[in-house]
């Protein structure tokens, strides 16, 4: 039962990660940050092994889900070119035996390189938007089921990142899976539906600190609607508060690497030999130091870092002067 009486629902899920997560203590980089030395975790979620794992597996479980008991026979879905969330879609539709389409707002690359490169080995039919806005993209996404519609396929449209309710539930389901005592959990925020899900499930946005990498506009509404709709479908209460969001590390803009994003590349690598990217929890992890140098995060918070995945856009062509250059 839900605290407010009412029944929990339960989503209808399909497994496709390897859950739980492991969660696992980072003193080295606890020390390095002036913690105290039990103080500091990091929530494994790139390891869920989905074509390489990420957070969005967990959000295809209850999306799939979803597709199956509607009759769908082929996932749609966009993201930037070196989007993790269609890589892993086209994975989840192969596991599953579906169709797959993915539009890239981009242009194609003159070599692919990073995630690129396992979108071809997977094999989705991937269209080509050239370079859109993330509402634009939404569009895209639609019309490219519309068209699919019309050529006799039964698809399923996924928002970018999965950021919708039923995607949610997935990490509604993740917040059961952290240690009562936790303080506060740290999170890139792209689409915000991460961040909405463990709002939901935790019941207190001052629990969870969104570290915004600059995909949409509005990532304080994104979130704040999100997780009360999740929280709805969950059957649990409305979570308190407002969201937490910082947007201090957007740097340039969405995708585009920053300098305290490579230094906290190079800690995480460093102490926990923990391998961040340039687009999401490189700048995460950037907060997550400036919350604790700024004293938002005090010496013994007791601290969870969502490792969210990502891993592939290391290996972007767009990414190796960064790569190369000191700091």
């Amino acid at each position: 039962m839900a605290g407010d009486g009412s029944v929990r629902r339960m989503a209808a899920r399909i497994a496709l990660a390897h859950l739980p997560t492991p969660l696992e203590p980072a003193p080295r980089l606890a020390a390095a940050l002036e913690m105290d030395d039990d103080a500091l975790w990091i929530k494994r979620d790139d390891c869920t092994g989905l074509a390489g794992g990420g957070n969005k597996a967990r959000k295809l479980e209850y999306l799939c889900a979803d597709a199956l008991a509607q009759g769908c026979d082929t996932l749609v879905t966009g993201g930037g070119r070196q989007s993790n969330h269609v890589r892993m879609t086209a994975a989840a539709a192969n596991k599953l035996g579906l169709g797959c389409t993915i539009v890239l707002s981009s242009d194609p690359p003159a070599t692919p390189t990073g995630n690129v490169v396992l979108d071809l080995v997977l094999g989705p039919r991937i269209e080509w938007a050239g370079r859109l806005d993330y509402v634009a993209l939404e569009v895209a996404i639609d019309d490219a089921a519309e068209r699919l519609r019309a050529e006799g396929t039964r698809p399923y449209a996924m928002p970018i990142g999965g950021a919708s309710v039923i995607g949610e539930q997935g990490y509604v389901a993740c917040a059961a899976e952290l240690p009562d005592d936790v303080d506060l959990v740290v999170t890139a925020i792209g689409s915000g539906g991460t961040q909405a899900g463990l709002v939901a499930g935790l019941g207190d946005h001052a629990k969870v600190l969104g570290i915004d990498v600059g995909a949409r506009t509005d990532p304080v509404d994104a979130v704040a609607h999100g997780a009360a709709a999740a929280a709805d479908y969950a059957g649990l209460p409305s979570p308190v508060g407002m969201p937490q969001v910082d947007s201090s590390q957007v740097g340039a803009g969405y995708a585009v690497p920053t300098v305290d994003g490579r230094a906290a590349v190079d800690l995480a690598a460093r102490t926990e030999a923990l391998l961040l990217d340039p687009v999401y929890t490189g700048k995460a992890m950037a907060g997550l130091v400036a919350a604790r140098r700024s004293g938002r995060i005090e010496r013994g918070t007791r601290t969870v870092f969502l490792h969210t995945g990502g891993l592939p856009a290391l290996f972007a062509a767009a990414y190796v002067d960064w790569i190369r250059s000191a700091h």
